[in-house]
Order: C-alpha cells, then sequence, then structure tokens
C-alpha cells in the first residue's frame, strides 16, 4: 500500500461519536449491528493503514540517520587532524571523536538514552547498507520496525558476506508471523547460519555480564542480571528450592501458585524467593575463586538517603529520596537510618533543605563536599544519563587549570564516558545557579540538566 493509499485510508474514518440509536439492532446470527459492523470494519482498516504509515515512517528515519552516520565519517577522514589515537588526548581518534558527537547529538535531540541511540544508528546503517529488502519491506508497510529490528540485530552478529543469505532466508516470515514467534524463527535461523561454534559465541558474550536496576513504582525496582543461561537457571532453581525449604520448616510450602497455604509462613513461595535473594546478597558470604577464602560476609550495601529532619524524628511523614531512585517511604527511611550503619544519612532542614555541613574550597573536593554534589546530582549529568553519581568522576566545570575553583558550583558529577565528551569532543558546558549545567551541542542546540535535589541556597 502507497503512503497515498494509506493516508487516504486514515483520513476516510470519521472520528465523530457513534450515535447509538442509529445503529440497526444486530440480526440473528450477528455479533454487530450493521452500521456499527461498517464502522468497525473502517476503524480496523484505517488502524491497519496508520500502523504500515508508521512503519513506512521508520524506514524513511533509517535512511536518515544513516546519511547523517555517513557525513560524520566523511567529515572525520576530510576535516579532522590526521593521527591516530595514540596521538590524541583520551586516545580517541577522529572517527571515535566523530561519531561520539553524533550518537550524543542525536540522542539529546531524540530523548533517547545514549544505548538506545548507539543501537539505532547500528540498525540503520545495517539496513541501508546490508538489508535492503528488508528496509524496502518496512517502507512498504509490509513488516512493522519491530520485524526489522530482529532482523537487523541478529545480522549484527553475522559475518557480512552471510547478511544476505540470512535476509533471504527469514525475510518470508517476518510478513506473516507476530514479532515474539518471528524471533524465535529468526534466531535459529541465525544459530544455523553462524560459521562460529556456540562455544565460542558464548565465550565472547559472556564478557558483556553485567547487572543493572530499574525503577518500578511505588518504592519497588527490577533487579537484573545478564548472565550465562547455565548460571542464571542454576540461580533461580537454588532460590526456588530454598523458598521451598525454608517454608517447610515454618509449615507447609506455599505452593507454585503463589498462595501462601502455612499457618504459619504467610509468605508466598515467589515472595520467599525474593527475601531469600536479598538475605543471601546483602548478608551473605562471597566465596573467593579458589575456595579458599570468603568475603563480604555480613557486609551492609550501601546506599544513599536523604531525609528530612522531622520525618527522621518521626514528626512527620514526607517522603525520603533513595540515591538513584527517587522518593520511598519516610517509614522505610527511618528504619534504614536507626538499623543500618551502611547507609550514609544525610540530614536536610525540613523549611530550607540546607545541608547540615558543607566543605572547603580546595583542589581536591572534602568528603564533606562529595558526600553533598553526590547527593545533589545523583547521576551523571550530561543530559539523559543515567549512572550513578558514585560510580562517576567529580569534573571541575570551569577547568582547575584555568583558575576554575574547587566548590559545589563548579563541580559536578561525569561518568567517565562523558568526562571524555566534555574534553575531547566539541560539547561544551556551563553551571548556572542552583547547580544547572547547561551543554551546548557541536551544532550549537541547548540542553539543561538540573540537579536531583535542590539543596542550600538553591532551594531556599
Amino acid at each position: 500500500m502507497s503512503t497515498s493509499v494509506m493516508t487516504a485510508a486514515v483520513a476516510a474514518v470519521s472520528f465523530a461519536p457513534l450515535d447509538a440509536a442509529a445503529v440497526s439492532a444486530p440480526q440473528a446470527g450477528d455479533s454487530l449491528g450493521g452500521a456499527l459492523s461498517d464502522t468497525m470494519a473502517e476503524l480496523i482498516d484505517a488502524i491497519v493503514a496508520a500502523d504500515q504509515m508508521m512503519a513506512s515512517i521508520t524506514a524513511y528515519r533509517a535512511r536518515l540517520i544513516d546519511q547523517a552516520r555517513s557525513l560524520s565519517e566523511l567529515s572525520a577522514r576530510t576535516t579532522a587532524p590526521q593521527c591516530s589515537a595514540s596521538d590524541r588526548p583520551g586516545g580517541w581518534d577522529a572517527a571515535t571523536v566523530a561519531h561520539r558527537e553524533l550518537v550524543t547529538e542525536l540522542a539529546c535531540a531524540l530523548r533517547l538514552p545514549e544505548r538506545s541511540t548507539e543501537t539505532l544508528v547500528a540498525h540503520s546503517a545495517l539496513l541501508a547498507t546490508r538489508l535492503p529488502s528488508t528496509l524496502d519491506a518496512l517502507e512498504k508497510g509490509e513488516i512493522s520496525y519491530r520485524h526489522a529490528q530482529s532482523i537487523a540485530d541478529h545480522a549484527a552478529s553475522l559475518p557480512e558476506e552471510t547478511a544476505g543469505d540470512f535476509e533471504t532466508a527469514v525475510l518470508p516470515a517476518a510478513r506473516t508471523l507476530t514479532v515474539a514467534r518471528f524471533e524465535r524463527a529468526a534466531r535459529v535461523q541465525r544459530e544455523r547460519m553462524h560459521p562460529e561454534s556456540i562455544e565460542a559465541r558464548h565465550t565472547a558474550s559472556a564478557v558483556d555480564r553485567s547487572v543493572s536496576v530499574t525503577p518500578a513504582r511505588d518504592g519497588m525496582a527490577w533487579l537484573s542480571a545478564y548472565l550465562p543461561a547455565a548460571d542464571a537457571i542454576a540461580i533461580h532453581n537454588r532460590l526456588w528450592d530454598l523458598a521451598g525449604s525454608l517454608a517447610s520448616k515454618t509449615g507447609s510450602p506455599a505452593n507454585k501458585t503463589g498462595s501462601p497455604t502455612s499457618k504459619t509462613e504467610q509468605r508466598t513461595r515467589t515472595q520467599l524467593m525474593s527475601d531469600v535473594l536479598v538475605d543471601l546478597l546483602v548478608d551473605g558470604e562471597i566465596v573467593s575463586p579458589d575456595g579458599q577464602h570468603s568475603i563480604g560476609g555480613g557486609i551492609r550495601a550501601t546506599v544513599m538517603v536523604t531525609v528530612p529532619v522531622l520525618a527522621l524524628l518521626g514528626l512527620d511523614s514526607p517522603p525520603a529520596t533513595l540515591e538513584g531512585f527517587g522518593p520511598i517511604d519516610a517509614r522505610i527511611a527511618r528504619e534504614l537510618a536507626a538499623t543500618a550503619p551502611g547507609f550514609t544519612r544525610i540530614l536536610t532542614h525540613p523549611e530550607t533543605g540546607a545541608v547540615l555541613s558543607v566543605g572547603r574550597d580546595r583542589y581536591s573536593p572534602p568528603v564533606d563536599l562529595r558526600r553533598y554534589l553526590r547527593v545533589r546530582d545523583e547521576t551523571c549529568r550530561f543530559p539523559g544519563c543515567g549512572r550513578l553519581a558514585g560510580n562517576c568522576d567529580l569534573d571541575h566545570t570551569v577547568d582547575w587549570q584555568t583558575r576554575g575553583p574547587t566548590d559545589h558550583d563548579n563541580l559536578a558529577h561525569l561518568c567517565p564516558g562523558h568526562h571524555h565528551v566534555k574534553h575531547h569532543t566539541r560539547w561544551s558546558v556551563e553551571q548556572l545557579d542552583g547547580g544547572v549545567l547547561q551543554w551546548t551541542s557541536p551544532l550549537g542546540r541547548t540542553y539543561l540538566t538540573n540537579p536531583a535535589l535542590r539543596i542550600g541556597s538553591a532551594a531556599a
């Protein structure tokens, strides 16, 4: 279906409220009245046409992004100094600088995380250069962007000379299968066509193992781990067994569906699995690789919680702030402050938010100033970056070498990657009042990042 036909199909639908009195009564065997059935058919057709238009637009976007990538690479080859990475500050060669500028510029403009933008740029390049039939099908609305993403994602891990054969093998299925079923089919096909053994690929993939936290609602969060499959299954089974054992010691174990069956143990088995995981990771022992030593037994994790004074005393119940997450229940915050010596407690005035001690000016920020800035910033202060401040560098906004002072309004947290971006690309930053950072991109666009918490004079 052409774009003009899609547009006409969508425009043909009236969005006026339906007149129930004008809709004929259903006939025997009909689920809908005649007029209502006709209108429903028009709506379904328009929804399909709109979905096809969205696919066509994403294909157009992919072509534009790949043109931007090509222009960026051309600029790096023709305008940057001809020197190797070892000759440049930070070890970034001209191509790396150009790529980082493109990704950060695009991420800020689209308000996307940089990892998502990296993937978007990579997929666009694959579709435009190695998967032309997939891009053509996307442009015609024959497949969705999620189908195209799946094809590009699997093709990216195949040798370049194999990508065309892979596309030919899986594209017909993309036109008929749901995304989930197609993803499984594409994964199987990729396994068949990959020249490397599964052992070699597993070893390479295991290098990327990681753990992440994703905030959820109501003071909850998701803890995710990217692990070798055998380890992941072993962990899950171990938690399942321990939860069952714990339940059996206090009565009948909770059943699989989650209904508590014990008179003394009211937690479901899935709840017990979660609690066992917390107990093992926060308080349990970690055995060294040689099996001879245990480390970390009984050590509490360090968490930054900002608690208003009256909430800590139990005289009021405004929410506290958990670093890297946001508001948490004041009752939980009081328990953390009272019983967990591993938690750093920073008390704030209930009206002005003033911190009860801030450091002095010198080259290396004192501990109390570092703590203040960690709570103020919470994350890396580059636009869109969510890396926790505890894993970032403290950067002088105006360099120390150019007489920049070491104080709260000239310091901000930057992750190592964005620290390099600040110093080795054409991005620039200025710190405004109240800890607000104004970033200017290589194209001259400006972006503001606000501190996570306004403390002291900025909050007064």
